[in-house]
């Protein structure tokens, strides 16, 4: 991945990473088949279908379930989820005790999915794909960067390599709107900050 430019996603975990440690992560999660269940990207917005609004409920409530967790910003689209992951305060637990990025995904992938073959009325259908995609942030730089590439992310949409239909990758461009699938971004809070020298953007 060229840092920065064009985020290509990986699957690859770095083996002797450890991804408990407090850190910020840039996390993709792709629908089974890359069924298109969550909405329909209209112009600068996503328009969340009911399963895509239990896949957004389920992000936003993961800090109630991992208190080290902020999920500082994400986005919802028709077949998948960007969303900037911080593990904060969890240098203080024992390693036993603290949650690894995989673990957070695990979690998020069992409850939404429980909850959309509920709706979907259908019983042990996967609806994401075995694997994520995931990205460490090492840089504030990096993260805006990120957080404008998710932003721009249903502008972009007939072109992003996940839509079935697509043409390739999207790359971000100016003057896009956060939509009603995003969590707009704030200020980032002082433990956060901490993990890029203290400066906020």
């Amino acid at each position: 991945m060229r840092e920065g430019t064009n985020h290509r996603r990986r699957s690859i975990r770095f083996r002797e990473y450890d991804y408990s440690r407090p850190g910020a992560y840039f996390v993709t999660i792709v629908s089974h088949q890359r069924e298109c269940l969550f909405g329909e990207a209209e112009g600068v917005t996503v328009r969340l279908s009911e399963t895509g609004t239990i896949v957004k409920e389920t992000w936003e409530a993961l800090p109630d379930r991992y208190p080290s967790l902020k999920n500082e910003f994400y986005m919802v689209m028709p077949n998948h989820i960007h969303g900037i992951i911080f593990i904060v305060g969890a240098g203080l637990a024992l390693p036993d005790a603290r949650p690894a990025l995989g673990d957070i995904v695990r979690t998020f992938k069992s409850i939404s999915a429980i909850r959309a073959n509920r709706l979907l009325k259908r019983s042990g259908s996967p609806l994401w794909q075995r694997n994520y995609f995931e990205h460490i942030i090492r840089n504030l730089e990096e993260l805006n960067h990120i957080r404008q590439y998710i932003t721009f992310n249903p502008r972009q949409w007939d072109l992003d390599r996940e839509n079935p239909v697509g043409a390739g990758l999207a790359l971000p461009d100016n003057g896009a709107r956060f939509n009603d699938g995003a969590q707009q971004a704030a200020p980032l809070q002082e433990d956060v900050a901490d993990m890029f020298g203290g400066v906020r953007p």
